[in-house]
Formats: structure tokens, C-alpha cells, sequence
């Protein structure tokens, strides 16, 4: 077996563990699931074979392009961009060019999604889910005026640069708000670095300035006008968790008269069943951790102090010893 064909056997079972429906050309059904990703699947002349190419829905969607184990797949955007441009012009799609690609070694996964204003590359962990894919994909029938139009609509890099303008005070007498210079110019910068296609950033700010209202600002902001799906909060302490489940639910928003918690679920983890309609989920970082590594968590446990959790990072091995 070849680096290349090894790498396609991870890649199909990375595929179908998202759920996707992965068969050979001559075994095509383009209808036998939500999402079906053929394998090596021609393409107009010149422009060869795409790895796999992906249906959603019965409409074609995006391409893979499968790379040996170890190979760079910085670069290789431009040789998988071609493939999304060469589907035949009899076979139904989304749209030309095909709007998602990503590039993989089954190890290693980069994507891009051409529905971005500045479509680039990114390191994912995984393929997404059809069903996901499915609700991007309502964007262009957005775009195109065949279903109602959003006041949010497209994806979140778009809507991030168009975020209305920021709210520093409201309310009236005793609930009367007003965010603090500091905290201002903490949420506006950040959007400014989020739109501007920088996923990662650090907010820095001195105790007592208020940085957990200003979180509960701006994650307010990305859920109801960025289109964020779920964010996760995370402390080191379980009664800090108990306290910020609080903020969350009292904070009032400047747009409605809601509070938060009455407008969004948010969810304070003390168990490892995440509730998938929750849009916060506040977590310490020990239960985190024992749920990443598949482990049960007791819940005296996860008020462990925050030495020790920071040692646990620092030096894991006694714990993956189950010391």
C-alpha cells in the first residue's frame, strides 16, 4: 500500500466518522445520504481527478485533496482550488466554484471556505458534518433572494464585519449599565481583529477592571450578531464556574429586555453530558481535561485548587499515571 492510498484510509474513516456516506465512482448515489463523498472522481479535461468529491444534499459541495502522511499542505490550496473550478457542467451543484476544499493527509487537515468574504486556509481537526455543511450552504439562497433574508446572514467572518455598532450604556435607576473605557475599547478591538481574519487573540486586563462582564459582553455580541454556535468559558475553580453562571443569567441586554440567560442557554458543566442547545458552557479546566481524555470526573474533584490544576499542565505524567 502506497503513502497515498494509506492516507485514504484515514481520511475515509475520518469521513465516516462525521457521517459522511463514502463510495467508489462506480458505486455513486449521489441521494444515499445527506452527504456522499465519491473517491477519484474525473473531472473536465485538464483538470484530472479530485481525491473525493462531496455531495450534499444531491448537490456537489467541495473537494479533498488527499496528501501522503507528512507532506506540507501549505501551498497546496492552489492545486485544490483547480479541482473545485473543473466539475463538469452536466452535474448538479452548489455552486462553481465549488465553495468548500479542504486538503488532508488523514493526520493533518487544512480547509477553506470560498462563502468567506477573504476565503483562506486553516488547520481543522476534522471534516465537518454534512448537516453543518447544510446550513452554510442556506447563505447562497440567501444571497440569492430564494428564501428570507437574515439580518445576520453568511458566515461568521462576514458577519463579523458587519457587526452593528457597540452599546456602552443602557438601562435606567437601579439596573442602569455602562462599560468602562477599558472595556470598551477591549470588545471593540477585538471584533476589529476578528474581522479582520485573525481567529486568535488575547484580551488583557487588570483585576478589578471587570473582565467577566466584558466576556459576557462580547460572547453576547458573537452569539446573537456574529452567528457564533457555542462558546466555551473556561475557570479554574468550580466556584468561580457558580458565580459566572450568575453573571451570565443577570446580565441584561442592550438590545432587548432580556437577560441573557433568558435569551441563550448557558450551561455550568458539573458532568460530562454537554447539553447541545446550551450557547455558553462554562467549565473548569480539570473537568475539560478528564473529559478530553474520556474520563468520568467526580464532582468533588472538580474543585480541585488551582495549584494543582496548574501543575497538572505543567507536569502531566503523574495523572496519566493515575496519580
Amino acid at each position: 500500500m502506497t503513502p497515498e492510498q494509506k492516507a485514504r484510509v484515514s481520511i475515509d474513516a475520518l469521513l465516516v466518522a462525521a457521517g459522511w456516506h463514502v463510495c467508489s465512482v462506480a458505486d455513486a448515489n449521489i441521494h444515499a445520504a445527506t452527504g456522499v463523498a465519491i473517491r477519484e472522481f474525473p473531472l473536465n479535461s485538464g483538470f484530472g481527478f479530485a481525491d473525493y468529491l462531496l455531495y450534499v444534499n444531491g448537490k456537489a459541495c467541495g473537494v479533498i485533496e488527499a496528501k501522503k502522511e507528512g507532506a506540507t499542505l501549505t501551498g497546496v490550496e492552489l492545486q485544490s482550488g483547480r479541482y473545485a473550478q473543473g466539475l463538469p457542467t452536466t452535474l448538479p451543484a452548489w455552486r462553481r466554484p465549488l465553495p468548500f476544499v479542504w486538503e488532508s493527509t488523514g493526520i493533518e487537515t487544512h480547509f477553506t471556505n470560498g462563502l468567506d468574504p477573504e476565503p483562506r486556509a486553516r488547520a481543522v481537526f476534522a471534516f465537518f458534518r454534512p448537516e453543518l455543511l447544510v446550513q452554510w450552504l442556506t447563505y447562497l439562497q440567501v444571497a440569492a433572494g430564494s428564501i428570507s433574508a437574515q439580518e445576520t446572514a453568511g458566515t461568521f467572518l462576514t458577519r463579523m464585519r458587519s457587526m452593528p455598532q457597540l452599546v456602552t450604556q443602557w438601562g435606567s435607576g437601579g439596573a442602569h449599565y455602562a462599560l468602562w473605557p477599558a472595556q470598551i475599547s477591549a470588545i471593540i478591538n477585538l471584533e476589529k481583529s476578528l474581522a479582520a481574519n485573525k481567529p486568535k487573540a488575547l484580551i488583557q486586563m487588570a483585576t478589578g477592571s471587570g473582565k467577566t462582564f466584558t466576556s459576557i459582553g462580547f460572547i453576547y455580541r458573537l452569539i446573537k450578531f456574529g452567528g457564533a454556535r457555542r462558546v466555551l468559558f473556561l475557570v479554574d475553580r468550580g466556584n468561580l464556574a457558580r458565580q459566572t453562571k450568575k453573571e451570565f443569567d443577570a446580565y441584561a441586554s442592550p438590545y432587548n429586555n432580556y437577560k441573557f440567560g433568558e435569551e441563550y442557554i448557558v450551561q455550568h458543566l458539573q458532568s460530562n453530558q454537554l447539553d447541545t442547545s446550551a450557547r455558553v458552557v462554562i467549565c473548569t479546566i480539570q473537568r475539560m481535561f478528564s473529559m478530553l481524555k474520556g474520563r468520568e470526573l467526580a464532582e468533588e474533584a472538580d474543585e480541585e485548587s488551582t495549584e494543582k490544576i496548574e501543575t497538572l499542565f505543567k507536569d502531566p505524567e503523574p495523572y496519566e499515571r493515575g496519580a
